[in-house]
């Protein structure tokens, strides 16, 4: 079966994650004391312990997320003995899950991985004041009503979709009031339900331009090789393996949408039968069936699904 990875984003953060592969696996606690270590901060107590008020903000849930996603791939590298080329042709993340795929396919370091996401969490917190920006999810409607929804709803105001998750999952993102209006023309346009995310920001829209422009400097100041099998880049929705390229769609993709649907098509015409999740939360892996019924999705979290999965490779 030809499969590929995929890493999740900001939302399958959970306090309590990445503690039973830890007490699994040594692989898995080297890497959290690696990103620890990189980040000068204890991560991975808070991790395991919390408080959430302090896991779920951005800085922290994007640098969390990572460690775990990458700790499952080097398990099932170091402890399955199964190089990572031969699991899977592709890697693809949601989001800040690129970064965790590049990571894992070994075209970032690890600690330069972490001080990246670090920087790109804080970097998006400080792009709009708290109150200014919002997200919002519509259920039961496709692209282009939504994008002609953002359109109507603008008024001189952005926003955008951010989102395009497939499955009739569409989210939107821009300044709060322009969302509001956005959630509306959904509504009149089929969009079966419409609700604010709980969110700090306003991501994936142009009102992040700031975080991209601390991302563009930062990523050239950070080596990157090609990976060992290719991204399928959220920005593109098409597989990338030259650096420099990558660099580029990661600074478009703060501003940009998210294409996953496109992205998972994308590798469906590669022939790829089945996604596999690294990491925490079934999110992505669930999304599988909504945007092609003929893939199959699989989620990596525990040691006894890594177990499990080794024993069908």
């Amino acid at each position: 079966m030809n499969r590929a990875f995929v890493f999740p984003g900001q939302g399958s953060q959970a306090v309590g994650m990445g503690v039973d592969l830890a007490a699994a696996f040594i692989t898995a606690r080297d890497v959290f004391q690696e990103v620890d270590e990189a980040l000068g901060q204890n991560l991975s107590k808070l991790m395991r312990e919390g408080p959430e008020t302090d896991l779920v903000l951005t800085e922290n849930a994007q640098p969390a997320l990572m460690a775990v996603s990458v700790a499952v791939a080097r398990v099932l590298e170091k402890d399955g003995g199964k190089p990572l080329p031969s699991l899977c042709s592709h890697v693809a993340g949601h989001s800040l899950g690129e970064y965790s795929a590049l990571a894992a396919a070994g075209a970032l370091k690890l600690a330069d991985t972490a001080r990246l996401l670090k920087l790109r969490g804080q970097s998006m917190q400080k792009a709009v004041p708290v109150g200014v920006g919002a997200m919002a999810a519509l259920l039961g409607i496709e692209l282009d009503q939504a994008q002609a929804a953002c359109t109507e709803a603008a008024q001189g105001e952005i926003v955008a979709v951010a989102n395009d998750n497939g499955g009739g999952q569409i989210v939107v993102s821009g300044h709060k009031a322009a969302v509001e209006r956005a959630v509306e023309a959904a509504k009149a346009r089929g969009c079966k339900r419409g609700m604010l995310l709980p969110v700090s920001a306003p991501f994936h829209c142009p009102l992040m331009q700031p975080a991209a422009d601390a991302m563009q400097a930062a990523l050239e100041g950070v080596a990157m090789a090609p990976p060992r099998v290719p991204l399928v880049s959220n920005a593109l929705a098409s597989a990338l393996s030259d650096p420099e390229a990558i660099k580029l769609q990661l600074v478009n993709g703060v501003t940009g949408m998210v294409r996953w649907r496109e992205s998972v098509l994308y590798m469906k015409s590669r022939d790829v039968e089945a996604l596999v999740e690294c990491g925490t939360g079934k999110i992505l892996s669930g999304l599988v069936k909504r945007i092609d019924r003929e893939m199959t999705g699989l989620a990596l979290n525990t040691p006894a699904d890594i177990e499990a999965f080794l024993k069908t490779v």
